[in-house]
């Protein structure tokens, strides 16, 4: 039998760390694997030596390493044994020898994005190839939102903890044994989930904003293992909420259990009609709940009560100030985009081609394309022999059979601000600008960004900053930068975008920021009018949207104004209402964070 849950901090993390051990014990295969967040510290070693205990002695535990290639994953070609043999010798990879075995991936952050769709795609295919399948434990060490898990691999993987917080004398002793869990592998194929521990496991996923189908799917599985340690025919009420804090708390997009009694807004906070955002946000997903008929029995606020326990502190805030996008657009302007090179770089593959251009050609992958042909033009160049006297070759390549070697490189990011200097916006955030963009331009050594400014005000657009990373020069062109006139909105964002389009020409990665309280009153030829300038305004945006670049809305107004929101939705950019901000502030929201 499982042993009771501990209490909250420490003591409840590492139970639940080796409750998850014990479930991908019980079932690699079916759960996927889990994911580990570490340090790969001291309790992340105890950890693994604790799941390696618990594991079948038969099960293989094989390490992959993050740089591993397509060869190395799915089989090809060995290229001194064809070459020996004079006929096509394949070799295994890993994802087809490690049926029934359990899979170590260490820096999984690390893993390229191809990697990450050929093992999820390998993990969900064996059924489909009549094999067993494997489990993977994938260590993931990454400091920041930049550095995680591949999206694509870590949906599939049904487990999710986090060692980082866990001391290792916390994790010096497992709570489960070998023979406990022996015996719930030889259950778990019997135990069958009733129709309200589905309903209730498919409500906590819907209420935690979850989209995909894996996670309750997955949450089911883990609670089918619960109650297989705990020696149930059907998991119960403590199984579905072990599932819930295991699989669905790490997935969670917004709070799955907010109190019905709780004030619309903070006491301290904005009044009810400044938050039009957060109003519309929780009306739709009430509308969504009724819509899909979520159960509101017992057992269903058990499950949400124990995901929601389960939720990082500083995430669920996060998730409570309706930031949805906090994980997904962390890393907004703090990396350039990444585009495929031919001469410098991280490699990222090979392709057919020609070495020209500064391309580099690869001599290992061009004989390896070469080596299935060699018997046959062996034999075509016997002929030639025969007929034209010429000396056979001991290998035949050709045009056709040359590999180009591609790299991988972060292009360098430049952050255009378009800053709203009319006399409604310079009385508010004017100064607060100026001090982001030097804080920001402090970073620029280490992140490798490009800062400029267009400012609108009066009639007309200027390029008040060009792309630099001088702290001086900055400093000198903002310092004189008056504030005062109409709000030609329209102009400035015409501006910006026909700034960001000759920098991605240049290979740059722009990302845009627009300071401003949508209040546009000048239309494009200089004539007033706020009905034609808003218009004009929103086909901007439009066209910005259609560029394909990442955009920031930033609304400077005293309360958060419809009109930028709706900007904001025109142009499909992340719309930041701060009503009370400082340079620091501005310069956390540039960031992502």
């Amino acid at each position: 039998m499982a042993e009771a849950l501990p209490g909250e901090g420490a003591g409840r993390a590492a139970h639940d760390a080796w409750l998850a051990a014990a479930c991908l014990a019980i079932a690699p295969a079916e759960l996927g694997g889990i994911l580990v967040r570490t340090d790969s510290g001291e309790g992340c070693q105890l950890w693994l030596e604790g799941l390696r205990a618990l594991l079948e002695p038969e099960i293989p535990l094989r390490r992959m390493p993050a740089h591993i290639d397509d060869d190395g994953l799915l089989g090809g070609i060995d290229l001194g044994a064809t070459l020996r043999a004079g006929r096509a010798v394949r070799t295994r990879g890993l994802l087809a020898e490690a049926n029934r075995a359990v899979i170590l991936l260490s820096g999984a952050e690390r893993l390229p994005a191809r990697s990450a769709a050929l093992v999820a795609a390998a993990l969900e295919g064996a059924p489909q190839r009549g094999q067993s399948g494997f489990g993977l434990v994938a260590l993931d060490g990454g400091v920041d939102a930049e550095e995680q898990c591949p999206r694509t691999l870590a949906e599939r993987l049904a487990l999710h903890i986090d060692l980082r917080e866990v001391p290792g004398r916390a994790l010096q002793a497992a709570p489960f044994r070998h023979a406990a869990i022996a015996r719930a592998r030889k259950r778990y194929g019997s135990v069958r989930a009733e129709a309200d521990a589905v309903r209730a496991l498919c409500a906590a996923a819907a209420a935690c904003g979850i989209e995909s189908m894996h996670a309750p799917l997955l949450a089911l599985k883990v609670a089918c293992a619960c109650a297989a340690l705990g020696g149930r025919a059907a998991p119960a009420a403590e199984d579905l909420g072990n599932a819930a804090r295991l699989v669905l708390a790490a997935r969670a997009r917004v709070d799955p259990a907010q109190p019905a009694d709780a004030p619309a807004q903070p006491e301290d906070g904005p009044p009810e009609d400044t938050q039009p955002e957060r109003r519309d946000r929780q009306q739709q997903r009430d509308a969504t709940a009724e819509e899909r008929e979520l159960p509101s029995g017992e057992l269903a606020e058990q499950v949400l009560a124990a995901a929601r326990a389960a939720i990082p502190a500083q995430l669920l805030a996060s998730l409570n100030a309706g930031d949805l996008t906090v994980r997904r657009a962390a890393a907004a302007g703090k990396a350039g985009a990444t585009v495929l090179r031919g001469r410098r770089g991280r490699p990222a593959g090979v392709h057919a081609g020609r070495p020209r251009d500064g391309a580099r050609l690869n001599i290992v992958a061009t004989l390896r394309a070469a080596a299935p042909w060699q018997r046959l033009r062996r034999a075509a160049d016997t002929a030639s022999t025969r007929a034209f006297g010429r000396g056979a070759r001991r290998v035949s390549v050709r045009a056709e059979d040359f590999r180009i070697t591609r790299y991988r490189q972060r292009s360098e990011t430049a952050t255009l601000f378009v800053l709203d200097a009319s006399g409604s916006s310079a009385m508010h955030r004017l100064a607060e600008v100026k001090g982001a963009i030097e804080l920001l331009l402090a970073e620029c050594y280490v992140r490798r960004d490009q800062v400029a400014v267009v400012a609108f005000r009066g009639r007309k657009a200027e390029l008040v900053l060009a792309p630099t990373r001088s702290l001086v020069r900055a400093k000198r062109s903002l310092a004189g930068l008056p504030g005062g006139g109409g709000t030609p909105l329209a102009a400035g964002l015409d501006a910006g975008r026909e700034l960001a389009e000759q920098l991605r020409r240049r290979g740059l990665a722009p990302a845009l920021v627009v300071l401003t309280d949508g209040q546009a009153n000048v239309a494009r030829d200089g004539s007033g009018g706020r009905q034609r300038a808003g218009e004009e305004a929103l086909r901007a945006a439009r066209a910005w949207r259609a560029c394909g670049l990442q955009a920031l809305l930033i609304d400077t107004a005293p309360r958060p104004q419809l009109q930028a929101r709706a900007l904001a939705d025109a142009m499909r950019a992340r719309y930041v209402p701060l009503p009370h901000a400082d340079a620091r502030a501005l310069l956390g929201a540039v960031r992502g964070r």
